[in-house]
């Protein structure tokens, strides 16, 4: 009668040989990372630094560039294609290469992954034609967008963004004009213009501002009338500025001149006035934009 396998008598202490087997076999492959590089291979690399061995290993490493550039594809836009930042961060990944020391006892990974991020995010800052400073101004301008709104329930005021901001209202409209330049809008992108949950083309809701409307004449007279009086308003010495500057075409080097007054102090009266004006009209038209 021929034993079984459970039948088959075990030393004590002992598991049977095909169990070792499949645990040395299969686990450690489960264990290990694509781009994991053992300690003999980057031991063997530091002796003999041949171009074959090198591009060996670097292309051990690839998997890994491509999960940092697949993790940060999901906080950029669309227009950010994933191949170029894979691209950009290779040269990261060969930079961190070349600078790494197996022996200080740190990983190559945790290595590489900061010096890999910041490889894409140079490149990023670098086609990024916008300032550094401007993109700061308009993560401040939201994140104080959504702290009042959870607080208020409702769209926030300008003076109330602006106290948040601890800036006067002056400096907010400045501000929202220098990062409303930062925002780009796709013509191609499909968007909800009405209601009905029509999709359309972002670019056949664009209307031709030179095209005649009856409307738009009247709304020029009318704001044509409003700047008389806006302008009525304003210091003799503003008055002055906008007349020289506007009507008779003057530099503020020559208005200066005229005034016997800095080119900068015309230019701190020119930009008080502009919003002055700015704003009156605002407050009369009820403008938010």
């Amino acid at each position: 009668m021929v034993k079984t396998l459970n039948e088959v008598p075990r030393k004590r202490g002992r598991k049977p040989k095909i169990e070792a087997i499949s645990r040395e076999m299969i686990t450690p492959a489960k264990k290990r990372k694509k781009w994991e590089v053992t300690t003999r291979e980057w031991s063997r690399y530091k002796k003999i630094q041949t171009i074959e061995l090198r591009q060996k290993l670097l292309n051990k490493y690839l998997p890994l560039v491509r999960n940092v550039a697949t993790r940060m594809a999901m906080g950029f836009p669309r227009s950010v294609e994933l191949s170029d930042l894979i691209n950009t961060g290779v040269i990261g990944l060969i930079e961190a290469f070349g600078n790494y020391d197996p022996g200080r006892g740190v990983k190559f990974e945790t290595y590489a992954v900061p010096r890999i991020r910041g490889a894409i995010l140079d490149e990023l800052r670098a086609l990024d034609w916008v300032p550094r400073s401007t993109r700061a101004k308009s993560r401040e301008i939201d994140r104080a967008m959504v702290s009042l709104e959870n607080k208020l329930g409702r769209q926030p005021e300008k003076k109330e963004l602006a106290k948040q901001l601890n800036i006067t209202e002056d400096e907010l409209y400045i501000t929202l004009d220098d990062v409303s330049c930062s925002n780009i809008l796709s013509l191609d992108e499909i968007i909800y213009p009405d209601d009905d949950n029509r999709q359309l083309p972002r670019i056949e809701t664009v209307s031709d501002a030179g095209s005649h409307s009856i409307l738009g004449d009247i709304e020029k007279g009318e704001l044509r009338s409003f700047l008389v009086v806006a302008i009525d308003r304003l210091t003799a010495q503003e008055k002055l500025v906008i007349a020289l500057y506007y009507f008779e075409e003057l530099t503020l080097k020559e208005i200066g001149e005229v005034m016997s007054i800095s080119e900068s102090r015309v230019s701190q009266i020119h930009t008080r006035a502009v919003m002055k004006l700015r704003n009156m009209v605002r407050e009369k038209f009820a403008l938010t934009g």
